[in-house]
C-alpha cells in the first residue's frame, strides 16, 4: 500500500523558517513534489524534483524554499524560509510512481504563517 505521510507544518511568525518534510513507501517512486491549497484557492504546484536532483519552483518561492529528497530514504523535504503571509495553506506532498501513470497524494499538512 502506498503511502506518503508528512509531517513539519505549525505556526510560524512572519519571516521564520519551517521545514516539512514527507516519507513514502510502498511502491518506487520518480519525481517527487510540493503543492499548496490556501482557503478559497485552487491547488498548486510549489516545488518539484526528480529522481536526479533537478528542481523547478513556483515563481513565488523562488530563492526562500528549497525542495530536497533522500532516495534511499524515500523522503523528500521542502525547506521554506523567510515565510510570508501568503504563504499560509495546506502543503501536500506529491510522487509520480516510477512505473506507470499513477500520482499519489500526502493527507497534507497545514503552515500558517501569522504574528
Amino acid at each position: 500500500q502506498v503511502q506518503l505521510v508528512e509531517s513539519g507544518g505549525g505556526l510560524v511568525q512572519p519571516g521564520g523558517p519551517l521545514r516539512l518534510s514527507c516519507a513514502a513507501s510502498g511502491t518506487i517512486f520518480s519525481d517527487m513534489g510540493w503543492y499548496r491549497q490556501a482557503p478559497g484557492k485552487q491547488r498548486e504546484l510549489v516545488a518539484r524534483i526528480t529522481t536526479h536532483g533537478s528542481t523547478n519552483y513556483v515563481d513565488s518561492v523562488q530563492g526562500r524554499f528549497t525542495i530536497s529528497r533522500d532516495n534511499a530514504k524515500n523522503t523528500v523535504y521542502l525547506q521554506m524560509n523567510s515565510l510570508k503571509l501568503e504563504d499560509t495553506a495546506v502543503y501536500y506532498c506529491n510522487a509520480d510512481a516510477f512505473v506507470g501513470t499513477k500520482t499519489f497524494w500526502g493527507q497534507g499538512t497545514q503552515v500558517t504563517v501569522s504574528s
